[in-house]
């Protein structure tokens, strides 16, 4: 393997562990000090902490689906795209920067969530925005990894495969 593979390698793995490590530790702090449903204010009313737990997927879907069903598709099916993506990545000899940020961005926010649902049977999500004229649904950090992620990918799609960085 030759240097430039080494280092492009270990830049995806330090992405994806960064990624990773960053939802886990915020989790993990806010399943000790925060009560359900409990509310801290960061930013006046504008950013605040609310910890739920999300057994469904984006904005709860799929949270009443049978555990059967609900396992394969939400746990199952990502784990094995998640896998393909990780393979793709480190596998791929020609990937441009961009597309690796991307990847890594978007696997490490996946697999951070991933490990909840698998681990704890939930998502634990927390974050909340709330700017009056627009306002979010409660987040974690990986679903802040995952739209960074699609963010590049839609920064290097509009860019036509010019290679930006």
């Amino acid at each position: 393997m030759n240097k430039n593979r080494i280092i492009r390698n270990s830049a995806i793995l330090l992405i994806l562990i960064a990624n990773i490590g960053c939802d886990q530790i915020s989790k993990n702090i806010v399943r000790k000090k925060v009560g359900y449903y409990e509310s801290i204010s960061l930013i006046s009313s504008y950013f605040t902490l609310t910890k739920v737990e999300n057994d469904g997927a984006f904005l709860s879907l799929g949270s009443a689906l049978p555990e059967t069903i609900k396992f394969i598709l939400l746990s199952g099916i990502p784990l094995l795209a998640l896998a393909f993506g990780v393979a793709y990545m480190f596998l791929r000899k020609n990937i441009s920067f961009m597309s690796m940020l991307a990847l890594s961005f978007a696997i490490g926010g996946g697999i951070g969530n991933i490990y909840d649902r698998v681990v704890h049977g939930s998502v634990t999500d927390f974050l909340h925005i709330d700017l009056g004229f627009v306002q979010t649904g409660i987040f974690n950090m990986a679903d802040v990894s995952l739209v960074v992620g699609m963010f590049l990918f839609f920064v290097q799609s509009f860019f036509n495969g010019r290679r930006i960085f």
